[in-house]
């Protein structure tokens, strides 16, 4: 069960600004100070935050580059996925995962206030399928998140046109990093653990 899985060692608040790997997340000092944006180890301003906030599908890949800036963000843009998670996927397959992922973050980030806000999307090295590695590199993990980088505030659900948007980010995530879904999916046997 989800008690049973192995955390990974990150926190969404590390940085590596000497690898260019940042924290954008501001502390409550940096909040009283309107120091927002910027790194808040080193200090550095490298996002174009109007231009994400945007939330421009034409606009992805900056919004990609960007993200892949904040440490957290690029752990999990880089980490192998599970096989459990790959192969998730691939029964679902495009219009599967699509579907599925759209449900799931209605339900997990779409109201105005989510049960367990922060923690809804666990940090795992056996994720069962490929979302959760998807919402932390696109920062849909949770309201916060939403809020800083695709400035859609808290305390309102999202709309239909704010869930688009993300689906269209978790899902060209998934496209990414696991390339050639076929649109109906695959039937593909379950990885069990411990074998």
């Amino acid at each position: 069960m989800a008690k049973d899985r192995k955390k990974l060692e990150i926190a969404c608040t590390d940085t590596d600004c000497a690898s260019g790997l940042h924290c954008f997340k501001a502390t409550h000092q940096m909040v009283a100070q309107n120091r927002l944006g910027v790194c808040r180890e080193c200090g550095a301003k490298l996002v174009d935050w109007p231009r994400v906030h945007l939330r421009d599908a034409r606009d992805v890949q900056y919004t990609f580059a960007m993200l892949k800036l904040e440490r957290v963000r690029h752990f999990f843009w880089h980490i192998p996925l599970s096989e459990r998670a790959v192969n998730h996927a691939r029964r679902k397959g495009r219009i599967g995962m699509h579907a599925r992922v759209r449900k799931h973050l209605g339900t997990t980030i779409g109201p105005a206030h989510p049960w367990h806000d922060g923690f809804q999307t666990p940090m795992a090295k056996d994720a069962p399928n490929a979302i959760g590695y998807a919402q932390h590199a696109t920062a849909t993990c949770c309201r916060k998140c939403l809020e800083y980088w695709h400035g859609i505030g808290q305390g309102q659900p999202l709309n239909e046109a704010q869930l688009d948007y993300l689906t269209d980010l978790v899902c060209l995530y998934l496209d990414d990093r696991v390339p050639n879904l076929t649109e109906g999916g695959e039937k593909i046997p379950p990885v069990r653990r411990g074998s």
